[in-house]
C-alpha cells in the first residue's frame, strides 16, 4: 500500500532533489517561497485590519 515516505526514502528524495537542482538553486528556491509566505500573510493581516477598521467605523455611526 502506498503512503507517506519514511526515513531512507525522504533521505533518497533529498538526494535527487539536491542533484537536480543543486544547493544553490535550493536556497534561492526557498529564500524565495519564505517570502512569498510572508507576503501572503502580510496581505491577509491588512484585510482583517481593513474589515476590522470598517465594522468599527459602522458601529460608531
Amino acid at each position: 500500500m502506498l503512503g507517506l515516505p519514511r526515513g531512507a526514502e525522504w533521505i533518497v528524495i533529498l538526494v535527487i532533489v539536491i542533484l537536480l537542482f543543486g544547493p544553490g538553486r535550493i536556497g534561492k528556491i526557498a529564500g524565495e517561497l519564505g517570502r512569498s509566505i510572508k507576503n501572503f500573510r502580510e496581505g491577509l493581516g491588512t484585510k482583517e485590519e481593513q474589515s476590522e477598521q470598517s465594522e468599527n467605523s459602522e458601529e460608531k455611526k
